[in-house]
């Protein structure tokens, strides 16, 4: 008799919000069902969030995420798959290993309390919206007085000496005009 390693899973489903809405009890069930066919055991089963979609699936443009975590045996993981594309309830699914996640992000999803707010993107966006807002006099001035000196540089290498050349290169290819000569049209 072979001994079954159960290993411990994070999926997220992803379903149509008005169906969730209209028959949530449903939709949850079945979830349940197509983890228990591949005799997973539900260490946790909630809402995460409903979202618009960054593109239409099945006609669909808003969805929600469903996140759960599962013992099961890693052999049954692709007929959780399977069984999820076969289902008209469920849109998409993806499961993952919870091996290289730290066990206080897992106790925290599965509690279902909020993340940290250094690690919230809400946050982070919010924080760089507010300093690109806000007026910077320092770098304004450093600008202004960096343009300036370009132009007074410039002004200067352009007084006729032609020895300071960008490439330090004297040699005149005919392309400049001769001092005393007109230019042939």
């Amino acid at each position: 008799m072979e001994t079954v390693v159960k290993r411990l899973y994070e999926a997220m489903f992803l379903v149509d919000s008005a169906q969730a809405a209209a028959d949530w009890e449903g939709t949850l069930s079945v979830i349940k069902n197509i983890l228990q066919r591949a005799d997973a055991e539900i260490v946790s089963l909630r809402k995460w969030q409903e979202r618009k979609l960054a593109y239409d699936i099945d006609r669909k443009a808003r969805g929600t995420y469903i996140l759960c975590y599962f013992k099961a045996d890693g052999r049954r993981v692709s007929g959780i798959e399977k069984d999820v594309q076969l289902s008209e309830k469920v849109m998409r699914v993806l499961v993952l290993t919870t091996e290289k996640r730290p066990a206080e992000m897992i106790e925290r999803d599965i509690a279902g309390l909020p993340e940290e707010k250094a690690s919230e993107p809400s946050s982070d966006a919010d924080e760089r919206k507010t300093r690109a807002e806000e007026p910077s006099s320092d770098a304004d001035e450093e600008a202004d007085s960096g343009d300036d000196s370009d132009d007074e540089a410039d002004e200067e290498d352009n007084s006729g000496d032609d020895s300071d050349d960008e490439t330090g290169d004297d040699d005149d290819s005919g392309d400049d005009e001769v001092e005393g000569e007109e230019p042939v049209a």
